[in-house]
């Protein structure tokens, strides 16, 4: 008797609010800081902070979950990950502390940063799910066979 699989898939009202979510919370960040009461440079550190967090989060959540059942990646690898997110993470807190703005623009800008490093996160757990589901009942584009010919495991 053949083993039945499961595949487990997102509501669409669940991809359309992480969808949203990610969304508004970029929106957040760019109005918060192109709006800022500070200088130019202050404002470019504070936005290259936000999309190194942003760029090292979708890293290391793909490293953590390529690597969840077996290890795939060196360690040296792992450790430059996890770096480069402590990194981005420490220097963009330094940078947005050491402003000189009023209390309540820090706790907006603290605000829709931790909203979008959160939202960073659901969003590529939801798009790896999507992936992984899509493998397991054979609709992922890397299973599907190609113009060419057919699709093989090793290309």
């Amino acid at each position: 008797m053949a083993q039945q699989i499961i595949v487990r898939r997102d509501t669409n009202a669940w991809n359309f609010q992480v969808w949203a979510s990610f969304a508004l919370a970029v929106f957040l960040c760019g109005l918060g800081i192109l709006n800022m009461p500070s200088e130019r440079l202050d404002r470019a550190f504070l936005a290259l902070g936000y999309f190194f967090c942003l760029s090292s989060a979708f890293v290391v959540s793909k490293t953590v979950r390529d690597n969840q059942s077996e290890r795939v990646d060196t360690q040296a690898w792992v450790f430059q990950v996890w770096a480069a997110f402590a990194i981005a993470m420490t220097l963009t807190a330094w940078g947005l502390f050491r402003m000189d703005i009023g209390a309540w623009e820090k706790g907006y800008m603290l605000a829709t940063w931790l909203f979008l490093m959160s939202s960073a996160f659901t969003l590529q757990k939801a798009i790896r799910d999507k992936h992984e589901a899509d493998l397991l009942d054979g609709t992922a584009d890397a299973a599907a066979p190609t113009a060419g010919g057919s699709a093989s495991a090793d290309s």
